[in-house]
Order: C-alpha cells, then structure tokens, then sequence
C-alpha cells in the first residue's frame, strides 16, 4: 500500500490533538531555539542598520578630525576647510557652579552680574561638566531639540544648553546663571536630543553646550589645557571620507590628528557592537545545538509512545514510506507552529532588548521587523528540526512489524544508516546557511564544528560509561548493583543522557563563569578605593594656592601632582627601522595606546604603585640623552626591547626619546598611571599644566570638609576642573553592570534551551523504564526502593560528568571573556561549583518530579499493554 500525501495528511491530522502531547517538548526546545534566533538577528540587523543609516547623523560630519591640547594651525586649517563645509569646535572637562536665579527677557540676552553674596552662597553649588563649544553650523546633520520640543542650533553669545544632568545636580531651571571658568552663562534651555552624543563616548560630566564666544569668555583655553578641538566637514556626496582623511593626515604628518569618518562614527562602539554580535550568535547556536538534542529526544519519546500504532499500520499493509509520510507530517506540522511561535516571541521581546540596551547600543523603541533575519531563523528551525528528528524516524520507519511489537521486551538496536543521509543534507545546510549568513563566518563555521565535536565526544563518553559499567566489579549493595546495571542494560538510554546532561550541566557553567567573571572585572575595574577628587588643568603658578585651599580644609589629605600633557604615539622601534602607526593596516593586540593621543608625563622618580620589570630608572636632574619608561604590557604588544625609540607629537612637534625602562602599572589603584613616563628634559619644556589627586583621611570625609575644598578651589582655580570621584564610579559600575546584564540575558537563553532538554531526556528515559519498574514491582520491590534506584543512577551520571561539564563550561565562559570582550578571567569557582551543584540538584528534582507518575502505574495495567 502507497499513501498518497493527502491521504498520508488525514492520517496524520487524526493523530494530532490540539494540545500535541507527546510532542510538547520539540514544541518547547524549537520555540526557544527559534526566537533566541530571530530576536537575536533581528536586534543585530536594527543595530548595524541604525549605525549605517546615522552614521553621519552620529558623527555630526562626513569627517571629523581631532587635536589634542591645541587648535589647529593656519595652514592645516585652510586645508581642512578646503575639503567641504566645515564646522569647528572644541571638548572639554570644565566646573559649572550656580550663581542664583535671574529673569532674562529673551533666550540669548546677557544674565546680570551676580552679587558676591551670591558667589559665596554659590561656592559648593558646583558640578564637573563636558564643556562642548560649536559654531554656527552646528549641527552639520541631524537635529537637535530641547526638551519642551523646541528645535534649535547653537546657542548664541552667552547662551548655555545643559544636560539634564546639570539641572538636577545644580537645581538650576531656564533663566537661572552659571559661572563656568570666567564667563557668566544664561541657562537657556534643557538638552533633549543631542544628534552626535553617542560618538561623543564616555565623559566625567554632563554636557553643557556653548557658543565660540562663550568659550573665548571663559578663559579656559589656555597654552597646556586639556582642550580637544574638533574640526567637522560636511562632504560633496561623491568625495571618498577615509581618503580625503588619509590625505590630511600625509599631509601634516606630524600634526597628530585623530580621524574619524562617517562609516566609524564611534570606533569603540563598533568594536562593541562587534563583540556582541559575535557573542549574540554563538548564544543563537548553542541555544539551537542544545535544541536540536531536546528535538532528538522529543521525537523518539514521541515514536516510542506510538510504537504498537506503527506496528499496526504495518501490518495492515502501509509501507515503510507511508510511515515516514504520516509521521514526518505530524513532525511537520509540530515544527511549523513551533516555528512561527518562536518567531513572533522573538520579534515581541526585541523592544524589550532595545529597552534594556539604549543607553549602551544606537537602537530605537519600538516593534522591528526584519524579514530576513526572520526568513534565516525559520530555515534555522526547519534545518534542525529535520537534522535532529530524522534518527529516530528512519529508526521506525526501517524496523518491521514483529521487532516493533516486541521492543518493549526486547529494545530495538541499529538502524542509524539511513538516518546518515538525511542528517548530512540537515547539517550540511546548517553550516551552508551560517557561513553565508552569518556575520563572522570563520566564527559560526568554527562554534558549529566545535558542537559537532562535542556531541561526537559526549556520545562517545556515554558508550565508553556502558562499556566501563558493563566491566567493572559489581558492588555488594543491591540498589547499587541495579544502579550501575541500569547503565548498560539493553536499550539503556545512558549515551542519550549522558549527551543531554552534559550540554545541560556544562550551559549552568558557562553562565555562572560569565557573570562571576564580569563580577570580578567590575569589582577590579571600578575600585572601592580611589582617590577622593581629581583635579584637571591645574595651572604651575597655582600650586601653592591649590595645597593651601586643600590643606587649610584638610590637613591629612594626601595630595598627588604630575605633569599632565597629550599627544600621539607615531613611532617605535629600533633607532633608524622604526615602525610608523601611520603605515600600520591594523594595530597589534592590546597596541590600544597606539589609538590617538593620550596622556603623557614626565618624573624624576618612579611612579608609586609602578614596579619596574627591566632596565633602570634614570638619575635625578637627568641632562642626557632624552628616555622614556614604557608600560610593560605595551612594550610586549610591540615588541619593544630596551635601547628602542618611542617618537610621539606634542602640539604639533615630533619628539624621540630611548627607552630605558618597563614598568608593571597597578591600573585598579584609580590613581595618576600613565603608559608613557618620559625624563623631565624629554618634554618639560612644551606648555603643559597638572593633575593632581587628593585622598582624604576617614575622618576628614565630611560633608563640610568637601564642600569647603569643592567651593575653594572652584573660586580660586576657574580654569581647573574638580571631579568627585563617588558619582564617576557609580556611573562606571553602572554601564558595566547594564553591559553585564546584557550578556547574561543572552546567555540565559542557553541555560533556558538547557533545562528544557534536562527535562526531555530525562521523560525520554522514564518511558524506557516503564517495563523494567512493573517487573521489579511484580518481583517484589517496593516504591520507595525504585526511588533510591532512580536517584542513585542519576547521582552516578551526575557524579561522572561533573568534571566534564566543569571543564566545557568553564573553557567557554573564558573564551567569551577574555578572547570575545576582552575582560580578565576573574571567576568565583565557589559559586561556580554552587551553581554546578544546583545542576545537578535540578536534574534530581527534574528525575524524581518525572517519575512519581511512574511510581503509582499499576503494574497489571501495563501488563495487558504489552
């Protein structure tokens, strides 16, 4: 007999019911496994399309060029302008202090000079800020709003826009005054978009946004301020901007310009974002690969409950292939819905992640549909679903009758070469759709090769524990003997759990190794102790009123001061060959001083908390040779050796000096650390000014005492910037735990896929046990004996893979880490053994919860049904 389809369909359709038992767990694992997928692509699609798309928007230019600590001289800046329309400006750290309230007839008219009642009452009423001055074409893209709506540029003569931030911390409304260095600024309206926040990165304060004249009013730009000057240009919609950008740089080589163009709005976010798209696939797949295992068992769970109708229809004269038309239909017809149903919680969670990750990614609120993303998803789903399911449907269609009808008593075996076929073209598309799909191909082609290892590893581990229970002496204990007999008992499902249980154990693993790890790194990165203020742009003939201010407020108070000047890195390596960073196509690992400028120094003595690992300090009052000491782990980036050259730009000036040193930096210490510490005759002698930093004693943290040096310094040093370091920390801690959370969320999708196929493999192997428990019950045993059997078989599965799952799962987690997001592998084994250790309780709980029912069948019952 040969069914055609349609007739195979009304067989199939009879044999499913709308609350699909007996297919509930491929339900299950294919829901999760498909909308791990599609919310994972469809997010990672809305983020490179909103990265593409405002690019320029984000920027703020087609082209951005930045200086460091000076503007740019007549000749570059002739050039630069020559290129497009061209919008210029500056960043920097400043002090914003309320100066009282006053009444302005329009936006930009002058406030009124304060009183000095004011200004005294005002003294601890200060906040550090991101000082950003604009020009008139300002902005070059996009548009920026205030918060009531209002669509404006930049603020005229000495007009201020501010941060939210500014307002609350201040309690300063539209209207009011602030004093920010010398200039005295009308609060004219509260920031609410700000087009090109994003690719500003990470700053110390909110922002306050002012006009040119405005800057020049503040006297804040001083010869060795920590200024930032950004030229922007709006490029013909032909010109090419990393060409005309390599231009400028050829140029002026020796100008030390830092450029960005519009397709690397933010080189940091990108390289995030790439990171976590690595990241958000691998999660996608493994999500998908433990799936796949839950399908396999769900299936022949599924088969085996419908064992004697198989054999019936056999015998009534239906084929081998009318077996697999009527059951590959009901699969068929499972999975769809399965998939569509994964594919609609995907697209409904994506506004969730949005949500959850606007403040770190450029995402948008709101519904997102990617019908490619979902397309792929769906092909995800159907691939696997076919990949895993068709072992065991080969497995039923092949056997006859007869051998159906008696597998309850004697379980069948082989028949796993026809499923070979099948499962090649299941697989086979699976990679073919990663490498072609997948953002980072050698990544996906790499994780997909790596599972296939390990689910060939752990069904070898499981047919090497048959064997090794099979051979080893049988203990004395009659539990114990069954236990371990239970193990390698014809049809024993030991490779099947041993498969499940380690994908399942080593997923609880790998999540506790990644948030312990990202734990670790934010208590290491973000330390409970630093400095109590750091002091920018502290002017040399300002030293002696800055230790009185701080002294007469706090005699204990230590206080640090070094030389603080920028420039770039723009050679290195022996005298006479060195390497340019310019010729550089890519820069070495962990080479990230190599990006941009940076903060240099120079010292007399070793810096506290450095170590020195090779070479020699120089003499006090050094007149030689100019030298330098480099920071240990970028001299073995660059493969430095002492008697190299370090060349850097310093306002424009290449300067060389030898390297006599490395130092091992202690960077958790949050104090003054720099890469590069050059000999005083190197650089002192180019316009600079000092940081400083002040820790306070215990009993000299209070609230007096900070606002007494918070308000000295801010009216005796108007050009320095005073920053607390308490908010600077919470709001670190905050991005990493916001980052940190991210990450797990993902993970967790895993860990989720992992219980599920916990369950499935443990209901595969309570339908297997069926028999054997009515045949002990007949013989005499009693339940709570097959309950201490049951338990002591899965504490000696759980016991033997342990170790296994430990070193999968922790191996994983510290790929992800260290090699995906570049963090160090600070993991608390404790509770990663706690988190193991509930693994393992969660499958005991899962094996005895499945097995009650199995415990109370009556054995007569079964009896009649074989």
């Amino acid at each position: 007999m040969n069914l055609s389809w349609s007739a195979a369909w009304a067989l199939a359709r009879r044999g499913l019911d709308w609350r699909f038992k007996g297919l509930r767990l491929l339900l299950v694992c294919l829901v999760l496994g498909t909308a791990a997928l599609s919310a994972i692509g469809t997010l990672t699609g809305a983020i490179e399309r909103e990265l593409a798309s405002r690019g320029r928007e984000m920027l703020g230019a087609d082209l951005e060029f930045t200086l460091a600590a000076r503007a740019p001289a007549a000749d570059e800046l002739a050039a630069i302008a020559a290129l497009g329309e061209l919008s210029e400006g500056a960043r920097m750290q400043a002090m914003a202090v309320k100066v009282g309230a006053v009444k302005v007839a329009g936006a930009n008219s002058p406030p009124p000079t304060p009183s000095s009642e004011e200004e005294g009452a005002s003294g601890a009423a200060a906040t550090p800020v991101e000082l950003k001055a604009v020009d008139a074409k300002w902005p070059l893209y996009g548009t920026f709003r205030l918060a009531d709506g209002t669509i404006a540029r930049a603020p005229e003569g000495m007009t201020a826009w501010i941060a939210p931030g500014v307002a609350d911390r201040l309690g300063v409304k539209v209207g009011d005054a602030l004093k920010v260095g010398e200039a005295t600024l009308t609060v004219g309206g509260v920031i609410g978009a700000e087009p090109d926040r994003l690719a500003e990165g990470f700053s110390l304060g909110p922002t306050v946004i002012i006009g040119q004249a405005a800057l020049e009013a503040s006297k804040l730009v001083q010869p060795g301020s920590m200024v930032r000057s950004k030229l922007r240009v709006k490029l013909q919609s032909a010109a090419d901007p990393v060409a005309l950008g390599e231009s400028i740089k050829e140029r002026f080589p020796l100008a030390g310009y830092e450029v960005r163009t519009r397709e690397k709005a933010s080189p940091s976010l990108d390289r995030f974002v790439s990171r976590m798209g690595q990241f958000l696939v691998l999660v996608a797949l493994a999500a998908l690969a433990i799936a796949g295992i839950g399908i396999g068992n769900g299936v022949n769970s599924y088969l085996e409950a419908r064992r004697s109708s198989i054999a019936t229809l056999k015998i009534l004269g239906a084929s081998s292939g009318d077996i697999a038309r009527i059951f590959l239909l009901q699969l068929a017809a499972a999975s769809s819905l399965a998939i569509a149903a994964g594919l609609v919680i995907g697209v409904s969670v994506t506004p969730l992640l949005g949500q959850a990750l606007q403040g770190l990614l450029p995402i948008k609120a709101g519904f997102v549909i990617d019908y490619g993303a979902l397309a792929i998803a769906a092909a995800y789903g159907a691939l696997i679903a076919l990949t895993f399911a068709a072992p065991p449907l080969v497995r039923a269609r092949s056997f006859p009758a007869m051998a159906l009808m008696r597998a309850r008593v004697s379980p069948l075996a082989g028949g796993w070469r026809g499923a070979v076929l099948p499962v090649a073209v299941g697989f086979g598309g699976i990679v073919a759709l990663a490498v072609f799909t997948a953002p980072q191909k050698l990544l996906a082609a790499g994780f997909l090769g790596g599972a296939a290892a390990l689910f060939l590893l752990l069904s070898a581990l499981g047919w090497g524990i048959q064997r090794l229970a099979a051979r080893v002496p049988k203990p004395k204990g009659a539990i114990a003997r069954m236990a371990l007999a239970n193990l390698h008992r014809p049809g024993a499902q030991t490779s099947a759990l041993v498969v499940a249980l380690g994908f399942g154990l080593s997923a609880f693993v790998l999540l506790a190794g990644v948030q312990t790890s990202l734990d670790g790194n934010i208590a290491s990165r973000v330390p409970n102790k630093a400095p109590d203020y750091f002091v920018l742009d502290l002017p040399l003939t300002k030293v002696g009123d800055f230790d009185a201010i701080v002294k007469g407020a706090a005699p204990g108070a230590d206080i640090r001061k070094v030389p603080a000047l920028r420039g770039s890195i723009v050679a290195y390596g022996p005298d006479g060959a060195m390497t340019r960073v310019a010729d550089l196509k890519e820069l070495p690992d962990n080479a990230w001083p190599l990006r941009g400028d940076r903060g240099l120094t120079y010292a007399d003595e070793l810096p506290q908390g450095n170590v020195l690992t090779a070479g020699k300090w120089w003499a006090k009052d050094h007149t030689g040779e100019p030298l330098v000491s480099v920071d240990d782990d970028l001299g073995k980036a660059l493969n430095l050796k002492l008697g190299d050259q370090i060349a850097v730009s310093i306002l424009g000036v290449e300067r060389s000096a030898k390297i006599a040193s490395f130092r091992r930096i202690d960077w958790e210490n949050m104090g003054l650390n720099y890469v590069l510490v050059f000999s005083p005759n190197a650089i002192a002698d180019a316009p600079h000014n000092l940081v400083a930093t002040v820790s306070l004693p215990e009993q000299e943290k209070t609230d007096g005492v900070r606002s007494a040096i918070l308000g000295g310094l801010v009216k005796a040093l108007p050009s320095s910037s005073v920053i607390e370091i308490g908010p600077v920390l919470g709001q670190a801690r905050e991005i990493l735990g916001q980052m940190g959370t991210a990450i797990l969320a993902a993970a967790s999708v895993a860990v989720l896929s992992g219980m599920a196929v916990l369950a499935g493999a443990i209901a595969a192997a309570r339908e297997r046990k069926t028999y054997d428990n009515v045949i002990l019950r007949v013989l005499g045993a009693s339940r709570r004996q097959l309950l201490v059997l049951l338990m002591a078989e899965y504490v000696l599965l759980g016991a033997l893979l342990c170790a296994l799952a430990l070193a999968l799962g922790s191996g994983v987690a510290w790929a992800v880490v260290v090699l995906l997001f570049e963090f160090d592998w600070l993991p608390d084994w404790p509770r990663i053994l706690s988190v193991l250790g509930a693994g393992v309780g969660l499958v005991m709980v899962l094996a005895v919860g499945g097995s009650l029912g199995l415990l109370r069948t009556r054995p007569a019952q079964v009896l009649r049904e074989l």
